[in-house]
């Protein structure tokens, strides 16, 4: 696999992997609620965040869940990040967090002054999807480096899909959430942006960051030694139902409403895993949910879980690769009360292809998790 494919895996997030930190399979979908921004408070990682950032990628490889959707470089802040001096000299890493220990940084705005990468986003896939018609409160909280300008248009932006830009671009969008006002944050004091909406689609992405031009964004220079760029803090991010809950839309082909027959190979949606692992994303377990509540309604039921890839990388590996993810499947029902006889595994690496190796969509569409009804 060549490093442009890692790249493009790494932002799609349509992906397999595991992290350096374990994840137990039990993890369940949000309740209504709760919050299902994971790792909304960017505490959890996937690797140490050791050193500066100097490409989008870099974020992505170090922040559980989250990554840059362009080829600038949002920053990471906790315990363990080192500063360069250059950089701690201008007041950066002298923030304190809103919550725990760690949160984010961005530069939004600046361009018209050359400042490169005078926008930075960031961006996760929510836990489960928007209810359309579903009203959400979502907030999050925010302050600006020391003598960082100060700008409006701060917000949050739902997706369908995924957003990924090989540029440092700045990105033009209609977020559902920002402010309209200009966010004065002196002294470090962390200012909250919150805003009920209602959703109109099932959304799966939350993407943060200022999706407006420089000449459209309002700047203030508050104090005489401003520098010629707005960098803001974020952290805590939050998206939860308000009652009156809404129902999920049920479609013709989910997974519950399937009339299951001995030999029946089905195929489970949505399942993510991390890059080049075997480690859940939080969004899987809506699918795997609906497996666990059919085998615990139908005591009988009896499966194989079976593990595919694409071509990319050896054949030895993606064997082994299947096989793993194939595991952490079967590990997630034992786990919830499902019997070991009932559950039989395999992987098949890259040999049964359903879609076209050659193509992003067709690898896509390869790399998934089927089940076999072996008994009903």
């Amino acid at each position: 696999m060549n490093s442009n494919q890692k790249l493009k895996l790494v932002i799609l997030v349509c992906f397999f992997a595991t992290s350096v930190f374990s994840q137990k399979s039990t993890f369940r979908p949000p309740k209504d609620g709760e919050n299902i921004v994971p790792n909304g408070g960017f505490e959890l990682y996937s690797a140490a965040p050791i050193g500066w950032f100097y490409k989008g990628v870099h974020f992505g490889q170090v922040m559980k869940y989250w990554y840059s959707i362009t080829t600038s470089s949002p920053d990471v802040y906790g315990p363990k990040v080192k500063v360069p001096t250059d950089w701690a000299e201008k007041g950066f890493g002298n923030q304190k967090s809103h919550g725990g220990q760690s949160f984010a940084g961005l530069t939004l705005f600046g361009c018209l002054n050359g400042k490169p990468h005078c926008r930075e986003y960031i961006q996760v896939q929510l836990a489960e999807p928007l209810v359309p018609g579903q009203y959400y409160e979502v907030e999050f909280w925010t302050t600006h480096l020391a003598r960082s300008l100060q700008i409006n248009n701060l917000g949050v932006l739902f997706s369908n899909e995924p957003i990924e830009r090989k540029t440092d671009e700045v990105l033009i969008f209609s977020p559902q959430i920002r402010a309209e006002n200009i966010i004065a944050a002196t002294g470090g004091k962390w200012k909250k942006i919150s805003k009920r909406f209602r959703a109109t689609d099932e959304s799966e992405y939350l993407a943060i960051g200022n999706f407006f031009d420089d000449p459209n964004t309002q700047s203030m220079p508050y104090r005489a030694d401003c520098y010629n760029y707005a960098y803001y803090y974020i952290d805590d991010v939050l998206v939860k139902k308000i009652p009156p809950y809404l129902p999920p839309p049920v479609k013709s082909d989910d997974l519950t409403k399937l009339d299951l027959k001995t030999g029946d190979t089905v195929r489970l949606r949505n399942i993510y895993f991390e890059f080049d692992r075997a480690e859940l994303m939080p969004r899987s377990f809506v699918e795997l949910n609906k497996l666990l509540k059919i085998m615990l309604l139908n005591p009988k039921l009896s499966v194989e879980i079976v593990g595919h890839t694409d071509s990319d990388g050896s054949d030895i590996y993606n064997l082994d690769l299947s096989k793993r993810r194939a595991r952490t499947v079967v590990n997630f029902l034992v786990e919830n009360k499902i019997g070991q006889k009932r559950l039989k595994m395999r992987g098949e690496g890259e040999r049964v292809p359903v879609a076209d190796n050659e193509t992003d969509a067709g690898r896509a569409v390869n790399r998934r998790v089927e089940f076999v009804v072996l008994e009903n």
